[in-house]
């Protein structure tokens, strides 16, 4: 992060916090925060140079403009109002070559903004806020044949737990994680035997979009991530990071809601954020390969059409889909963003119908050209394709030819005996699976593995706890 602070005594007419929130190879991602301590305005534009040949490529919450050098930021419609001491934020994606200075000045209609001040420079990662534990790190891993292996070509099957809640608290303004984070809450992870944790992801939150609160958004999500990342590491625990709610206003068949913000499941990512969305993360985590990305949680463009072959090619190409009311960005598009942002990480991708249905997954698969795909999976005892012949027919084969792991496995039962049916066929084919979810709440609306985040079970949760320490005793 690289904040331009203002000067200590004297009020500013106006202060610009401007912050690379992650950068890589030939692009970064940026925010300003521009404060209004003058009178109250009723629009406002804000300028810049870039100094080092950044190009602005993309943004949100402002009208981004550039002439050689002069970067201009204006007002929405929904945010041009800017009253005495209120503050307004706004994001970009930019491209950079040589060197990636941070502006020297800014401008606020043209009143100069805090201009006494260096910039410090960027961390290049936020360490854990508490020692790092004893134990192992996770490793980092790659596609080999069907199998996800490390550096010295061990396989590593992905078992473990969900943690929700970064995916929903921050754009319902509680927080950003739902109950605690810190080291001990890792470790009683670590303690079931687990070496693998799914992090569910809000990409308003991510993006610091205008929706959400500031103090959950952007910057102070963006490290809250990342410090749950290396603790997870830290404690030998492979993290996946996913994209699970994201903007798009869907009313079709099976919506969530009808709000256009990322507030609920929607059927497809949307072309206007999740490219921007998932070139950030891959930019942040491209020099970790420790870290999966899953791009999607559970795709249902099946729900908004009748046509099986629209909604794999919705899937698959994203565009203009049947019954999808916004732009939909396809999984080959995400998988582009990732790469384009130079992260080799392996990539995980869900099917239809929540992730329930891989039939076809292997004919509209996306093209990866690191050759680090695998195929995500979800099922649940009310799902449809939930019995042992329906993984004989659609999911073997697509495990004879690549990765695939289960991201969500439950039941609403308060027991474990489908979930324990899912883990022997998984166990016998050697591949993977996280149980849905490491949260306190009920078991059978959750469902919920654990009723203390000390670890205890709930009556469902001990099914995986005991067959994980006994594969890993």
């Amino acid at each position: 992060m690289v904040p331009v602070v203002t000067a200590q005594g004297a009020t500013q007419a106006c202060t610009v916090e401007y912050t690379v929130t992650s950068q890589w190879d030939s692009g970064f991602q940026g925010s300003v925060k521009i404060t209004n301590n003058q009178a109250a305005l009723s629009s406002w534009k804000l300028t810049f140079d870039f100094a080092g040949g950044q190009k602005v490529t993309q943004g949100w919450n402002a009208k981004w403009s550039q002439s050689g050098t002069a970067v201009t930021a204006a007002n929405e419609s929904y945010n041009g109002s800017l009253g005495t001491g209120a503050s307004v934020s706004a994001g970009f994606l930019g491209s950079w070559s040589g060197s990636n200075p941070v502006p020297a000045a800014f401008k606020l209609n043209g009143t100069t903004c805090n201009v006494d001040t260096e910039p410090t420079p960027p961390p290049t990662s936020p360490p854990p806020t508490d020692p790092p534990p004893s134990g192992g790190t996770a490793p980092a891993l790659h596609v080999s044949g069907t199998k996800l292996v490390d550096a010295g070509g061990k396989a590593r099957r992905l078992l473990g737990v969900n943690r929700s809640g970064g995916e929903f608290m921050c754009v319902q303004g509680y927080g950003i994680w739902d109950g605690p984070v810190d080291d001990a809450a890792i470790q009683a992870i670590a303690d079931w035997k687990a070496n693998a944790i799914r992090i569910p992801l809000n990409e308003e939150c991510w993006l610091g979009l205008a929706n959400v609160k500031p103090e959950y958004a952007g910057a102070h999500y963006i490290d809250a991530v990342k410090e749950l990342v290396a603790r997870a590491e830290a404690h030998g625990l492979t993290p996946i990071v996913e994209m699970h709610w994201n903007q798009g206003q869907y009313t079709g068949n099976s919506a969530g809601c009808s709000d256009v913000h990322a507030t609920c499941q929607k059927p497809m990512p949307d072309a206007q954020y999740a490219p921007s969305f998932w070139s950030s993360v891959a930019g942040t985590f491209k020099d970790d390969q420790a870290v999966v990305f899953d791009l999607f949680n559970e795709p249902y463009p099946d729900r908004a059409t009748s046509s099986t072959t629209d909604a794999w090619k919705c899937w698959r190409d994203g565009g203009t889909c049947p019954g999808i009311s916004y732009e939909v960005a396809g999984m080959q598009d995400l998988v582009d963003a990732v790469r384009g942002a130079g992260a080799k990480n392996v990539v995980m991708a869900g099917g239809l119908a929540y992730s329930n249905d891989l039939s076809q997954w292997l004919t509209y698969r996306p093209t990866d050209p690191a050759g680090n795909l695998a195929a995500a999976y979800h099922v649940y005892n009310f799902n449809t394709c939930s019995s042992e012949s329906c993984w004989n027919s659609t999911l073997a084969p697509v495990a004879a030819q690549v990765p695939l792991v289960a991201g969500e496995i439950g039941e609403n039962t308060c027991s474990h005996g489908f979930v324990d049916q899912v883990m022997k066929w998984f166990d016998a084919h050697d591949l993977s699976y996280l149980g849905w979810t490491w949260n306190t709440w009920d078991c059978s609306s959750g469902p919920s593995l654990i009723s203390s985040y000390d670890g205890t079970p709930t009556a469902y949760g001990a099914g995986l706890r005991d067959h994980l320490r006994a594969l890993n005793p």
